[in-house]
């Protein structure tokens, strides 16, 4: 994880209103900093559950099962499928991907907000199940910083570098239908992530009194 996450919440950060559970989605292209802005939002300890997602892709270095992704394998995630157990499901870059139904459906029963990361078909998927889902979509300053950011990481070939960036156009168009869009600017991490804080006080807020 590239987060601090040994840091507590930054002065001026809103509070999160009470009012009815509600389901967050995130979603950007790879190398946008959706993980990043997630541990950060961990590391603030936002009042919300935060979705581990499982998959079938190789496990990177400095990833912890069962806190970044729940490693699985293809006869694993069959398994899921067949009871029903993932919510929301995708083939991306040739690996599989997944949101567990207990992950959502618990704690929104609960009263809880969740947070979920999912690519742009998922958050589709999502909204489609439960129409109040909010989506915010975070994106790169421009798909040349994307291309950069992916190819200083170094976790993917070049091949695969380049499907993704081809998806990342796709996404960015996708975005439009999305509530709010937050560019990531490079090395502004922390203002992304206070802005997403901003936004889903400000939906909680606006929900509540609606209700």
């Amino acid at each position: 994880m590239n987060a601090d996450t040994s840091a507590g919440p930054p002065a001026g950060l809103p509070s999160i209103p009470a009012g009815p559970p509600l389901l967050i989605v995130l979603s950007s292209p790879s190398a946008t900093g959706k993980d990043s802005v997630r541990e950060l939002l961990l590391a603030w300890r936002l009042p919300a559950h935060f979705t581990v997602n499982v998959t079938t892709r190789p496990q990177r270095p400095g990833e912890v099962d069962g806190v970044d992704y729940h490693f699985v394998s293809d006869a694993d995630f069959d398994r899921l499928e067949a009871q029903d157990g993932l919510i929301e499901r995708a083939l991306v870059y040739g690996q599989r991907k997944g949101v567990l139904r207990a992950e959502i459906e618990g704690p929104l029963r609960a009263g809880r907000d969740v947070i979920a990361r999912v690519d742009v078909q998922g958050a589709a998927t999502l909204r489609s199940m439960l129409p109040d889902t909010l989506l915010i979509f975070i994106a790169p300053p421009s798909l040349e910083e994307a291309q950069r950011r992916m190819q200083t990481r170094d976790t993917e070939s070049p091949e695969e570098q380049r499907l993704r960036l081809e998806a990342a156009a796709a996404e960015m168009e996708a975005s439009k239908s999305f509530d709010h869009i937050v560019v990531n600017e490079t090395g502004h991490l922390e203002a992304t992530a206070r802005r997403i804080v901003e936004i889903i006080a400000e939906e909680k807020r606006k929900r509540g009194s609606s209700h």
